[in-house]
């Protein structure tokens, strides 16, 4: 490791200082000087340092570099024996966003530990790399939550068509709250009556995460035939499933839906009558007009605002 750096040939003696919090600011120092030719002793004390606390300020330091060695180290730190090193190596890789990066990060999600796979999934995730398709849809197996759910992201953010039905089942069929619901998400992308099965029937989940973001894909795909289940879920317990299946009917412009929106404007909760209002709105039928006329004069300012930006689109005139 050589340099002809001033500032950097400075640093190096508090590098190797007996001293712990001497190594680290000195770590700081030398991440500061952004200079390519410090990243070799950043890298060499994440690998080496016998202190976590340096190696875990190693880890964040580097989030910012792409270079192959810069990757491989911070992989390599994945299995650190300190829990915070391996959190800061995952954090840092998860900021990279070149398809280079990816293929160095690819082999690690096949790695024995589960930390380690569900941390390179989630690196790999939004870099959109192709090659991760194959590992990503072999993970929906995987007998961890954490990789499952670090999976479903990497198919959706792909838009594998392919995934789609081993999708929809972890929809229903996984025993995990959250990969049922990012699942749910992920369908999204589809944008076709073959997922809608799975769809309405994740608005009869038992857990509430999972039924709102079903009555929010279901808007996204834009089908008149998720109507009927939408305005169902307007009854839902949990207001937030209420709110989205609202929205939800105003992007579909689902004329049937119009007497329950109506009915929604008089809930208690002024976030479920501003969505009201705006949904009846997007329906474009005049006779929403006489009910929202009469929330002109809603207790709460958002509401308000909702009523006026409807009755405008209906009557065709501007805000």
């Amino acid at each position: 490791m050589n340099t002809e750096n001033p500032d950097i040939l400075e640093l190096l003696p508090r590098l190797t200082d007996d001293d712990v919090g001497v190594r680290r600011i000195a770590l700081i120092e030398l991440a500061d000087l952004e200079d390519p030719e410090s990243l070799p002793w950043l890298v060499h004390a994440l690998g080496s340092d016998p202190a976590d606390e340096v190696r875990a300020e190693a880890a964040r330091l580097l989030e910012a570099w792409e270079e192959l060695e810069v990757v491989e180290g911070l992989c390599a730190a994945l299995v650190d024996p300190d829990h915070k090193v391996r959190v800061a190596a995952a954090q840092s890789l998860s900021q990279l966003k070149t398809t280079e990066a990816g293929r160095v990060i690819l082999p690690w999600a096949e790695h024995a530990d589960v930390f380690v796979r569900s941390s390179a999934l989630r690196a790999l995730r939004e870099l959109r790399l192709a090659e991760s398709a194959p590992m990503a849809l072999k993970a929906l197996a995987d007998g961890e939550a954490s990789v499952r759910r670090e999976a479903v992201g990497i198919l959706g953010w792909l838009k594998q068509t392919a995934a789609l039905p081993e999708l929809a089942r972890l929809v229903s069929a996984d025993p995990d709250t959250e990969v049922r619901r990012v699942a749910t998400g992920a369908l999204g992308f589809a944008n076709d009556r073959s997922v809608l099965q799975a769809l309405v029937a994740a608005l009869g989940d038992e857990q509430w995460q999972v039924r709102e973001e079903a009555a929010t894909t279901l808007g996204k795909l834009g089908l008149q035939d998720a109507g009927p289940a939408l305005v169902t879920a307007l009854n839902d317990d949990y207001w937030q499933v209420r709110l989205r299946a609202a929205r939800s009917l105003g992007k579909l412009a689902y004329a049937d839906g119009l007497s329950s929106l109506v009915q929604v404007l008089g809930h208690s909760i002024s976030n479920l009558r501003k969505e009201a209002a705006l949904a009846l709105g997007e329906l474009r039928d005049p006779a929403a007009i006489a009910a929202l006329q009469a929330a002109e004069h809603d207790g709460d300012p958002e509401v308000r605002k909702a009523v006026r930006i409807s009755l405008a689109q209906l009557r065709g005139g501007q805000v």
